[in-house]
């Protein structure tokens, strides 16, 4: 969810919580955090029709509401930002009361403690700060619209700290906040993301115990967080998926112990790991938190006989990305694993050039899936959890998620913009 920070007019008192309206820029980080800060605010007494988020990046968004106030930036997910915050100060029909869009240094990983750090983008997390120039150059529109613009620095990836960095960014925005309220407040924020993420990792078990009972193929999608936002993956995902291959994220893998033990086993008594989430046989600078679930992904993707082929997506010169394409690549193939990826995505979506790649995709995998599948079997512990569940035989568009509901659910279970 996004952030806010900024001046209101002082004739204009702020609204009681349950009346108070808070705007959350659909962007970057947000995509895999939003149900912290809907369960944040939630328990601040905040009403959940009053928690507007910004529709999904598009050229029109961006024609409309961005221009004139896009800043320097190389990177299209941070510079298409500035569309969504324009979509919630002119594009509601009941203004905002508070622009949210927090600076969030730490990201809350599955992969904590087992990695350097957790630490997200420095161009992505100082964004909200990036953005919020090119509301200001020729006026100050925050204080114009009566809205209160709040970018909190906030480290997720430490609970201890996040109460007392919220507070202080909140409590001029939310009437009658206090410390203790907002510690109790970050607690039911802890858990409503984990309890999503716990579902959804479920309902990818699910696909893949599909497809290990019937055989079938899958493909893992490794990419930021972002890349499920239409504007910016360009739903290359869901072209595949018409073809009918189940499609999993790797951000919601299901981690559970009896999984992760048998993909990882022979690795953990040779020593090669400490633990099913340790990658430093691959990747010693662990501090960047997407970095690492991409290289995590690439890992299991080249273990899980199932996972056919590996789908990367990356944006036009993402310096974060470029040094780990090598790597990944390596992982996976070196599994017998297909790979592709799409690297220079951009605002655009050449439609042309997407439907022969999704095409030469398919191609392959009805080609050689069947093989991969049978090989990489063959390589593993014959003792597979995946097949010990008990069940119907569903196919996984009837028990099962799709790219949508597995990788884009926070798209979909997020309050729909109010207008």
């Amino acid at each position: 969810m996004p952030s806010w920070f900024g001046r209101t007019r002082s004739a204009a008192p702020a609204p009681s919580r349950s009346k108070l309206r808070v705007g959350i820029p659909r962007v970057l980080n947000v995509w895999s955090t939003h149900q912290f800060w809907v369960g944040l605010f939630g328990a601040l007494g905040v009403e959940p029709r009053n928690l507007v988020f910004s529709e999904d990046t598009s050229e029109e968004q961006g024609r409309q509401f961005g221009k004139g106030r896009g800043t320097v930036d190389c990177c299209y997910p941070v510079k298409c930002a500035t569309g969504h915050y324009g979509e919630l100060i002119f594009g509601q029909r009941e203004k905002l009361d508070v622009l949210f869009s927090p600076m969030i240094y730490t990201l809350p990983s599955f992969l904590s403690g087992h990695v350097a750090r957790t630490l997200t983008c420095p161009r992505v997390m100082a964004a909200p700060e990036n953005i919020k120039a090119g509301f200001l150059k020729e006026r100050e529109v925050f204080a114009d619209q009566g809205i209160r613009y709040a970018t909190p620095f906030v480290s997720l990836d430490e609970p201890r700290l996040v109460p007392k960095q919220l507070f202080e960014g909140l409590r001029e925005a939310v009437p009658g906040l206090t410390m203790e309220e907002t510690a109790r407040a970050v607690d039911a924020a802890y858990r409503a993301l984990r309890e999503f993420n716990d579902r959804l990792r479920k309902k990818s078990r699910e696909v893949l115990e599909w497809c290990a009972r019937e055989d079938r193929a899958c493909l893992l999608v490794l990419a930021r967080p972002y890349h499920m936002d239409p504007g910016i993956g360009h739903e290359i995902e869901v072209d595949l998926q018409a073809y009918g291959y189940p499609i999993l994220w790797a951000q919601y893998f299901p981690i559970d112990d009896d999984l992760m033990r048998w993909a990882f086993g022979p690795d953990l008594a040779a020593g090669v790991i400490r633990s099913p989430f340790d990658i430093r046989d691959v990747w010693p600078s662990s501090y960047s938190s997407n970095t690492n679930e991409i290289l995590w992904g690439a890992k299991v993707a080249a273990r899980v006989p199932w996972v056919a082929c590996v789908v990367r997506m990356s944006s036009y010169e993402c310096g974060m990305d470029q040094p780990t394409y090598t790597p990944v690549q390596q992982i996976v193939e070196r599994s017998g694993t297909l790979f592709f990826s799409f690297q220079d995505l951009d605002s655009t979506k050449p439609a042309g050039s997407v439907k022969i790649r999704v095409e030469t995709i398919t191609h392959y995998l009805e080609r050689y899936a069947a093989d991969i599948v049978a090989r990489k079997k063959a390589t593993m512990p014959s003792d597979c959890p995946l097949l010990s569940s008990e069940g119907a035989s569903a196919a996984p568009s009837e028990t099962s998620p799709s790219s949508d509901c597995a990788g884009k659910a926070g798209a979909r279970t997020t309050p729909q913009t109010a207008r």
